[in-house]
């Protein structure tokens, strides 16, 4: 079977949300072109490093280019992005595995997102082998999102995406544990229940 790649070049919209309740929220990104919607389910941690990693990455550039790449230092205001995600949201795949580049010619951040796959190995030289040859198989490979996205676009997804893991619950003032609405049981405090 040959791979799905859900190609964005550029996209009209590509952003971090969530569905759910804080505590209990699916995180997607999702890229938009015309009536293309592509949205792919991930897991927090997973976008607050793509986030992390995009905005070094973009320092990075901007640092060897001697700020002659058109990369701005902030997300600018007039590409900032604080809508919900397209409905429905209807998951393609789930992220196993994630990639960041910069196509200095193109003056493009590119971002790819691939599908999960569980690979069988009997040692961890073999697993090893296997993830390779995975990553290397153009045709026939799991799934996978490939996203162009300008600096501007680039600066104004990563702040949007850090915005959306820290907009979940509160943290306890007293172990930074996250709150729950009808509070949590803190170790900090032998066990008793702590309201929010």
């Amino acid at each position: 079977m040959s791979r799905q790649v859900y190609l964005y070049d550029p996209p009209d919209r590509f952003v971090a949300g969530t569905v759910g309740l804080p505590g209990r929220r699916t995180f997607f990104l999702q890229a938009t072109a015309g009536p293309r919607v592509t949205s792919v389910a991930l897991e927090k941690t997973q976008v607050a490093a793509l986030a992390e990693r995009m905005d070094e990455l973009l320092d990075e550039v901007v640092r060897r280019t001697g700020g002659s790449a058109s990369v701005p230092a902030v997300a600018p205001t007039e590409v900032s992005d604080n809508d919900p995600l397209d409905t429905p949201v209807e998951e393609e795949f789930r992220v196993g595995t994630m990639a960041l580049a910069w196509d200095g010619e193109e003056q493009r951040m590119i971002v790819e997102a691939q599908a999960l796959v569980e690979l069988d190995a009997d040692s961890e030289e073999d697993l090893a082998e296997a993830e390779e040859r995975l990553l290397q198989d153009e045709e026939n490979g799991p799934p996978m999102l490939r996203v162009r996205l300008t600096g501007a676009q680039a600066r104004a997804f990563a702040k949007r995406a850090l915005d959306v893991v820290n907009a979940g619950r509160p943290p306890c003032p007293l172990c930074s544990l996250p709150l729950d609405p009808e509070g949590h049981v803190c170790p900090r405090q032998n066990g008793y229940r702590r309201g929010a």
